[in-house]
């Protein structure tokens, strides 16, 4: 493995490097940074990060060796979009966020070209939707990098779609320019055995906006990480996710929002369903207020449904503020069972009770789905939920928790 760039910044970047880490921080945005896997140490599973992943379960993607050539996709035509590999010396790489943990630097590392999605403006007004799939990537350990440009004053909508086997660990950068307007939606699809760790990264210019949908209902173990800073004022984020996890299945998300400029504002909405005997989810929001973010309009939730005993729902929301004028700033996080008054009036209106609570479930996830905006992909994703709910009996563990702020 060729080691070709050397990137480091945080507090920790002129220590040596054994003694880099693992040092506490104090700040979401102290965390070390590097492009380098080997400035990394090694992954014990106790660091902060780690602490609810199931490092054995992935560790070739943390430390070993990794396919980064190029690899086979097929991608839908639209106006004004176009798809290239690209050198790692291509300025654009980088430009929206730096490597935070080991794997996300393994990638960074063995990567040979990056994958640049560039979307111009369209004159003509005319909204676009363009899908890029993945479906062979195989299960060799397998590096990938993408940068998807984004013009001034460009609208469009980006699928991601994840499907088939992959041992994938890789970083996807968002570059948005001034008022670019982009709706992206990773969905992951993958086979029961797959292994998929993410990093995204979003840089948000003045008066862009992104939605960014998460949609994972494949995998064994998907880590998929995204983080958006809101650089230029009057930017937008929402960060919306669903993800739903039957036995042994591992679905991880720690979602970080920098507010960076002026009048910025964020929502983050994560909702999850769980069922089978080790089912695991695991939720993290950290939202970041700068000191230079006056008027900052920003709330994280996260709500998980646990339908069957042997599951089980972590959610950890964070909120840093270092100003002291915002227009309002708040987290919320729930975890528990079905709801029995609406279980109640289903029941009261003939609906046998294993279909009252699949319609239950089925309206808990909707309200993320419905907003991707792609009704055909939507009604997709529908049924494949569908198809998850018909899997395994529906029953209510008594279980449940929950805290508001």
């Amino acid at each position: 493995m060729t080691q070709i760039e050397t990137t480091t910044t945080g507090s920790a970047a002129l220590a040596p490097k054994h003694l880099r880490a693992p040092v506490p921080v104090q700040s979401r945005a102290e965390r070390f940074t590097s492009t380098v896997v080997s400035d990394f140490p090694a992954v014990t599973g106790r660091e902060p990060m780690w602490k609810y992943t199931p490092v054995a379960r992935i560790e070739e993607l943390i430390t070993g060796e990794l396919d980064g050539s190029p690899y086979v996709y097929d991608v839908t035509a639209a106006k004004g979009v176009s798809t290239l590999w690209v050198g790692r010396e291509d300025s654009r790489i980088g430009a929206a966020g730096t490597p935070e943990d080991r794997a996300s630097a393994n990638a960074w590392t063995a990567f040979e070209q990056a994958l640049l999605v560039s979307i111009s403006a369209d004159l003509s007004g005319d909204h676009r939707e363009v899908t890029l799939t993945r479906s062979g990537l195989g299960s060799a350990p397998r590096a990938a990098h993408t940068v998807v440009e984004v013009a001034e004053g460009a609208t469009a909508t980006l699928i991601l779609q994840n499907t088939g086997a992959a041992h994938l660990t890789e970083n996807v950068e968002f570059l948005l320019a001034a008022n670019a307007d982009l709706t992206v939606v990773s969905l992951q699809e993958w086979d029961d055995d797959a292994l998929h760790v993410a990093a995204h990264f979003a840089e948000l210019g003045e008066g862009a906006r992104i939605k960014h949908v998460a949609i994972t209902l494949g995998g064994g173990v998907v880590r998929l990480n995204p983080s958006a800073h809101l650089a230029g004022a009057r930017s937008d984020a929402e960060l919306l996710g669903a993800y739903f996890a039957d036995a042994a299945q591992h679905l991880e998300q720690q979602v970080y929002v920098h507010h960076d400029g002026p009048e910025t504002r964020s929502r983050v909405t994560y909702k999850g369903a769980l069922q089978g005997q080790g089912a695991r989810t695991v939720w993290i929001g950290d939202v970041l207020i700068g000191p230079k973010a006056v008027a900052t309009d920003t709330y994280e939730q996260n709500r998980n449904l646990v339908l069957t005993d042997g599951a089980r729902a972590d959610s950890v929301p964070n909120l840093e503020i270092e100003t002291g004028d915002i227009v309002g700033a708040g987290h919320a996080s729930a975890t528990g069972r079905f709801d029995d008054e609406q279980l109640f009036y289903l029941q009261s209106r003939g609906i046998p009770e294993e279909e009252a609570r699949r319609l239950v479930v089925r309206g808990f996830l909707s309200e993320i789905v419905q907003q991707i905006g792609s009704p055909a992909l939507q009604e997709r994703l529908q049924a494949k939920i569908e198809d998850e709910l018909q899997a395994t009996t529906v029953t209510a563990p008594a279980a449940t928790a929950g805290a508001e702020n």
